[in-house]
């Protein structure tokens, strides 16, 4: 028998809605706020610029601002940029949010809860052992690899840890792609 996997599988991490936000709300006690479709507020002060993005709590729907661009020339911009800001372009909308630069300078991290699924083709035949898959993620969504291949292939998590060769740790959060080999059951 074989050790060389006889079959590569993709599976992808994709995004399903862009992800809540942790931080804590003025107004009340929640610490959870949403996009929702995701607007920007651009305001002019002579040739500089403020862009933000804003929130909404989740609880007490209060709206707040999170930085974007503080007092910036309006030369520094991307005019396709800048249009995106002004359009409320969902694009862009995700990829701000998912700077983690600008989760640092606001003070805030994602809630992946509920926000990503996972699409896995369909099974192979029972007797192809050992089987490759290798995982792709759209967007930065952190998992735990255990969990995740758990949820992949109907295994119990400790079933995982017996049967799946990989140069990942399965028990540390990871958003970046990576491969595993599953082996043959008992």
């Amino acid at each position: 028998m074989s050790s060389q996997p006889h079959i590569v599988l993709p599976w992808v991490v994709r995004r399903t809605r862009l992800p809540l936000l942790s931080v804590r709300c003025v107004g009340c006690p929640s610490e959870s706020a949403t996009t929702g479709e995701g607007r920007f507020r651009v305001n002019a002060n002579g040739k500089l610029l403020d862009v933000w993005l804003l929130v909404r709590c989740v609880s007490c729907d209060r709206t707040s601002k999170l930085t974007v661009h503080e007092r910036v020339p309006v030369r520094s911009l991307d005019p396709a940029e800048l249009h995106g800001y002004r359009v409320n372009d969902p694009e862009l909308v995700a990829s701000r949010l998912l700077d983690p630069l600008l989760a640092r300078r606001n003070r805030f991290t994602l809630d992946w809860t509920g926000a990503w699924r996972l699409d896995t083709p369909a099974a192979w035949l029972e007797e192809a052992w050992p089987v490759q898959v290798e995982v792709v993620f759209e967007d930065p969504v952190p998992v735990r690899p255990d969990r995740l291949i758990a949820q992949g292939l109907g295994l119990s998590r400790n079933e995982v840890l017996r049967r799946i060769k990989c140069d990942t740790p399965l028990r540390r959060t990871t958003s970046s792609g990576f491969a595993f080999v599953v082996m043959a059951g008992d």
